[in-house]
């Protein structure tokens, strides 16, 4: 496996690159607060920002004025990442483990969560949906949401990003971008003139660009992260059966998002090889995005991996750790069963990556680079931790005394076994 993990073909990191950088800003918006934030917005941004809290009307104005159709998808898309979400919410466990020896976890939400969707190349209001769902099923009484300035729009984030916080009910809303929004959330921001006291968060989710993956890392632990995340993925399990135009169409769709996107077929075809590159030397030139997709699809992190069968192809897809993985092969859902490091793992060819991006009820935001292995996706229990309760009673407690006072000695401890044994002393 530590082979096959070195093989894979990935982007190259740029983290480390970007730490001093985006050090700096954490620290300039710590020191100097909403005037960190004014500058960084006509330095990154282009405009100019005296007050970066969104404005209701704004953001009543932009749901008002949202296309029908495009509401009509929202709306859909949240009620299934609701219902999705609702289910996740973990049970308490109270359990007895002896007579008068309990021992019980609740699950409580965070207070206050800050979300980031990023600006960029495209927009993403779906991104919206869904950090902001899986934090309102959680319980989370607090949310406030950042999104990049634009200049096209008077400074404030894109409309389809409002009219997507409206129908959420998101009243905090921030036009802010890059590490900035990042530091701004973790630390918070001290009121100043017209502008109110930005409260610091519990956690900070969302996707962003590569400086802000390097702030999430930097103030990991003054908050919690769902992840850094990295340039999309998506892998391709298919076999000679596969139909060709499908794989390449859900290659591109990947493709599109960023020149650094990862497209990865793996298959034990030959001939579907070919005819995947001959559909997307048909496909791409037709593509709004072409020069994007080519870029990305001829990139290190893409490419198409031969295997000897099947077996060997279902290893090297647990390898990878894809961000998406989809499943094009016979008996599917069987392979489907045997993948178990995948970000979301799409099933058949009538489940392609767009159904999770938009409506299939799932959560986009995922794992990326390898994570897959040991993170998951977006959920619920991002947004809430455990708090485990012991309740024991004189008798339960006497009963393993021995047990404490014995293991606390051979850990030369023990002040731990007397905090035990005083409690039956006269």
């Amino acid at each position: 496996m530590a082979a096959l993990k070195q093989a894979m073909p990935r982007a190259e990191t740029t983290t480390d690159v970007a730490s001093d950088a985006v050090a700096a800003i954490i620290a300039d918006v710590r020191t100097r607060g909403y005037d960190a934030l004014s500058d960084l917005a006509a330095r990154f941004d282009r405009v100019e920002q005296h007050r970066p809290l969104v404005p209701r009307a704004a953001l009543k104005e932009a749901l008002d004025q949202l296309a029908p159709e495009i509401r009509a998808a929202l709306e859909e898309s949240i009620r299934r990442a609701r219902l999705f979400a609702d289910a996740q919410r973990p049970l308490d466990t109270d359990l007895q483990i002896g007579p008068g020896a309990n021992v019980a976890q609740k699950w409580i939400p965070v207070r206050r969560v800050g979300l980031y969707v990023p600006g960029g190349l495209a927009v993403y209001p779906s991104s919206v949906i869904m950090n902001v769902i899986p934090a309102q099923a959680a319980g989370v009484s607090s949310l406030a949401l950042a999104s990049p300035p634009q200049p096209a729009f008077g400074g404030l984030p894109h409309p389809t990003i409002l009219a997507a916080a409206e129908l959420l009910g998101i009243e905090e809303v921030y036009a802010m971008g890059g590490a900035q929004a990042i530091a701004a959330f973790a630390y918070g921001v001290a009121a100043a003139g017209e502008n109110p006291e930005l409260e610091p968060v519990d956690v900070v989710t969302g996707p962003g660009n590569v400086y802000v993956a390097t702030a999430k890392r930097l103030v990991k632990g003054v908050v919690g992260i769902d992840a850094e995340a990295g340039p999309t993925e998506i892998a391709i399990l298919a076999d000679a059966g596969a139909d060709a135009r499908l794989v390449a169409a859900d290659l591109i769709s990947q493709a599109e998002h960023d020149p650094n996107a990862a497209s990865v077929l793996v298959t034990d075809s030959a001939d579907l090889e070919q005819r995947v590159r001959d559909e997307l030397d048909r496909q791409v030139p037709a593509t709004r995005h072409a020069e994007r997709v080519a870029t990305a699809l001829s990139g290190p992190q893409s490419g198409t991996i031969l295997v000897e069968d099947l077996e060997q192809g279902i290893s090297v897809c647990n390898a990878y750790g894809a961000e998406h993985l989809e499943i094009q092969t016979a008996d599917a859902e069987d392979v489907a069963a045997r993948i178990t490091s995948a970000g979301a793992v799409f099933v058949g060819k009538y489940s392609p990556v767009s159904l999770g991006d938009y409506c299939s009820g799932s959560n986009h935001v995922l794992p990326t680079a390898g994570t897959a292995a040991f993170s998951s996706g977006l959920n619920v229990t991002t947004f809430m931790h455990a708090i485990q309760v012991i309740n024991y009673d004189r008798a339960a407690l006497k009963e393993v005394s021995g047990h404490v006072v014995a293991l606390s000695h051979a850990e030369d401890l023990p002040a731990h076994g007397d905090a035990v044994s005083v409690r039956f002393s006269s």
